[in-house]
């Protein structure tokens, strides 16, 4: 295929060049009716690039194949028989490869450490999950993703479930055996879903983990707005194999993504997977060196230790790591992740994209260059000469993983439309949870919908808001309460 083309910015491109006048949405008619003030900040090339794609990007018929074609080329970009873009983030994109999959009341085997939005798939489908452990390191108290032989247990358990979905990279950066467990998959004619939301770029070099399709996943999601270059909420699933029907698959996504897509993602998506095949192993080899040497430049600094390969990769724990991902322990220097992320954005104006009790994540790609590189060493330097004048981090009450591994007493999809009550948290305590309670980033729930709070939970949502945990699902904020399903009266 002739991957210099670029359908969809050929398209825009024509629209803006034949001087279309759209009596059509967007209302703004590509910006004409914006807000100058608004324009000063966003600026006009934005809203003119914002066109509908019905009678827009192509006619009304669609029968220029735009967004097709576009699609047919990143398919064969990354190796794959399909691929379909989805404007709502890959958060929409895994719910709808979960309903291609397993409808209600049918099961599906999940890692227990699945995005929210996994969780979320499970309470608008009624698909019942069966719980995947994921391989635990409880020295650093994370999870990496399971192994084929729990994969396969699972199968000989339940030989009913429908399919598997898998999380790999994780936001750490560490990667399961998606061949291992493709394959059992495969053994017992299921598909294997892999959320990779974290690894758009791993097809364009030998040098980062397997990709998903390449190792012999059926359905592979993609963020590329992650580890690309398209703007926020650009997401791709692609589908190879016959175990799922790709019309099923479109359909789902259908049922669940907005009828207004935006030619922003669409257009961003088009360019990207040009640029990638054209330029994408040069560009990430130059990243990996950079990420390399930065690595190294971190880890000489007091009080810093750099998380990589070393640490998470071995018999039980991880199978690959992305070496993008520059994971950084800072308990060295007495203080939490929680207080490093802050102090560095307020004081260097330097953002990372997850902290955790001990860790910051700092997430390289190949837009970073020797000048980010150097602002980032920077800020660092001076978080380890300020960290003494920090205070002592509050403690976070960690659980084991047999401690997180909570009972399922109701389906998600149940729990969460049933009759529910607030309840404090010692009367939380052997109740069933009727809402999700998750530490974000990386977005793994600690509670679901459906299982039964323990006190090991309680202490250590509870104690972790107060170090400075991020708990963006909770009815009550504060969690001084807690919602739960209601108890019949009589």
């Amino acid at each position: 295929m002739d991957h210099s083309r670029a359908p969809v910015l050929e398209a825009l491109q024509a629209f803006h060049d034949r001087g279309y006048v759209s009596f059509t949405p967007p209302g703004h008619r590509q910006g004409r009716g914006v807000d100058p003030r608004v324009l000063d900040v966003v600026g006009e090339a934005v809203f003119a690039s914002d066109v509908i794609s019905l009678n827009g990007l192509d006619d009304r018929r669609m029968s220029q194949g735009v967004i097709e074609h576009a699609q047919e080329l990143m398919a064969d970009a990354v190796h794959a028989e399909h691929a379909f873009f989805s404007t709502c983030g890959s958060s929409l994109s895994v719910k709808s490869a979960m309903l291609s999959v397993a409808g209600p009341h049918e099961k599906l085997i999940v890692p227990r450490h699945a995005h929210k939005s996994v969780v979320s798939g499970l309470v608008l489908s009624g698909v019942e999950p069966v719980w995947l452990s994921p391989h635990w390191d409880a020295e650093r108290h994370l999870s990496h993703p399971p192994g084929p032989d729990q994969v396969r247990e699972l199968f000989e358990a339940e030989p009913e479930a429908r399919g598997v979905l898998l999380v790999t990279p994780t936001d750490y950066g560490t990667g399961g055996d998606i061949r291992a467990i493709a394959d059992v998959c495969h053994s017992f004619g299921k598909p294997l879903i892999v959320d990779e939301a974290w690894g758009a770029h791993l097809p364009f070099h030998a040098d980062l983990p397997p990709w998903g399709m390449d190792a012999g996943a059926d359905v592979v999601v993609t963020s590329v707005h992650k580890s690309g270059s398209a703007v926020e909420q650009s997401s791709v699933f692609h589908l190879q194999g016959d175990l799922v029907d790709p019309k099923v698959l479109k359909g789902r996504e259908d049922l669940l993504g907005t009828t207004s897509p935006t030619s922003l993602v669409y257009a961003t998506l088009d360019g990207w997977r040009r640029q990638m095949v054209e330029q994408g192993e040069e560009l990430l080899t130059a990243a990996l060196a950079l990420a390399r040497s930065t690595r190294a430049d971190v880890d000489g600094l007091p009080g810093l230790a750099v998380m990589g390969e070393a640490e998470f990769t071995g018999p039980g724990l991880a199978r690959s790591f992305d070496p993008l991902k520059i994971v950084i322990d800072v308990s060295g220097l007495d203080i939490s992740g929680y207080q490093a992320a802050d102090w560095l954005r307020e004081h260097q104006r330097v953002a990372v994209g997850l902290s955790d009790h001990r860790r910051i994540v700092a997430h390289f790609t190949y837009a970073d260059d020797e000048h980010s590189a150097k602002v980032l060493l920077d800020a660092l330097r001076a978080l380890v000469r300020a960290a003494d004048g920090l205070p002592t981090p509050k403690p976070v009450d960690l659980p084991g993983p047999d401690e997180l591994q909570l009972e399922m007493a109701m389906l998600p999809r149940d729990a969460f439309f049933a009759e529910v009550e607030q309840v404090d948290p010692e009367r939380a305590v052997g109740r069933v949870a009727a809402e999700m309670i998750t530490p974000y980033p990386p977005g793994a729930p600690a509670v679901l919908p459906g299982e039964v709070i323990t006190k090991e939970v309680v202490d250590y949502v509870r104690s972790g808001l107060a170090a400075g945990m991020q708990l963006p699902d909770p009815s009550d904020p504060e969690l001084d309460s807690f919602r739960v399903v209601a108890r019949k009266s009589g």
